[in-house]
């Protein structure tokens, strides 16, 4: 497990998913109104750690938990930490159905242009099952699995289905508008300085 902090108030910590054999990302956003764990995976190397810091956190914060996915496929351990921490689970609309299958809980279903606590703002990301995330307070882009990382670089075709990777580039390309600086992703490396620099360049192919 690799914990670090991106931002006040933002961490980013790795575990280890063994279906990828990798190291996968996930975020932790302390805001105003709540604390948000975005695809949270319990790293099952260092898992009893883990769980014993979140804790300490959700109860030093006093603010609610919740739970955002990017797509049904990073429902990771969001049953799990639902349960300990009485947490909504949010995740994109046509991927609702799949992760409450997946975790046996209603979840609540988000829509391109709405607003999740902690300030979160959900867009279309090209793929009809996956949003990004920006958080303002943060300039941080979050992406599941449409963008990855170590080069910044747009997921195979192959993953995208109906529409290719123009799909991907013409939803993500009016995020361009936005004060990005961070680009945040689950697999591979972040963007951590010039992410608006950084997206318009993954886009232009």
């Amino acid at each position: 497990m690799d914990v670090f902090e991106v931002a006040p108030g933002l961490w980013r910590w790795t575990g280890f998913h063994p279906e990828w054999n990798e190291d996968v990302g996930c975020l932790y956003v302390e805001a105003p109104d709540a604390v948000v764990l975005v695809d949270p995976l319990i790293p099952p190397e260092d898992a009893e750690r883990f769980l014993r810091h979140l804790d300490a956190d959700v109860a030093r914060s006093r603010r609610p938990l919740h739970i955002v996915v990017t797509i049904y496929w990073h429902t990771r351990s969001a049953a799990e930490l639902s349960a300990r921490h009485g947490a909504a689970i949010w995740a994109p609309y046509r991927s609702g159905l799949p992760v409450e299958r997946r975790t046996g809980l209603a979840v609540e279903r988000v829509r391109p242009g709405d607003e999740l606590p902690g300030g979160i703002e959900a867009h279309a990301s090209g793929r009809a099952a996956e949003l990004v995330y920006y958080l303002p307070a943060r300039g941080a882009l979050i992406a599941g699995d449409v963008l990855l990382g170590g080069p910044l670089r747009v997921c195979p075709a192959s993953w995208v289905g109906k529409g290719g990777r123009e799909a991907v580039r013409d939803a993500l390309r009016p995020l361009l508008d936005l004060p990005i600086e961070r680009v945040l992703v689950s697999h591979g490396e972040p963007v951590l300085t010039d992410g608006k620099a950084a997206l318009a360049k993954t886009l232009d192919f």
